[in-house]
């Protein structure tokens, strides 16, 4: 198990540049946002409403994250972009 979790934690710490990060690993609620968004396509019915507001709570959880306690502007940017996209998503969703 301490293998996986070096790595895990080996993973974590990767971003690039190092000095102003702009890419870096996933954080846990956009893997599971994206994971649900992308398992939603392949849903029917009421599972793929769940699947879709699951992904669309993850997301936002994370741009809220991002927008809030980024590493620097261009994260924070990225975050509120995020938001917009979650609350537009929902908008559309709901016709409004």
């Amino acid at each position: 198990m301490q293998p996986l979790i070096t790595a895990w934690k080996r993973l974590r710490g990767w971003s690039w540049p190092r000095d102003y990060p702009i890419a870096q690993f996933p954080n846990p609620p956009l893997i599971i946002g994206l994971v649900a968004l992308g398992l939603r396509y392949l849903a029917v019915g009421a599972w793929a409403d769940v699947l879709g507001a699951i992904g669309y709570v993850f997301i936002g959880a994370w741009a809220y994250l991002e927008l809030t306690a980024g590493v620097n502007l261009f994260r924070r940017v990225l975050g509120l972009a995020g938001l917009a996209y979650v609350i537009v998503a929902i908008a559309q969703r709901f016709g409004g």
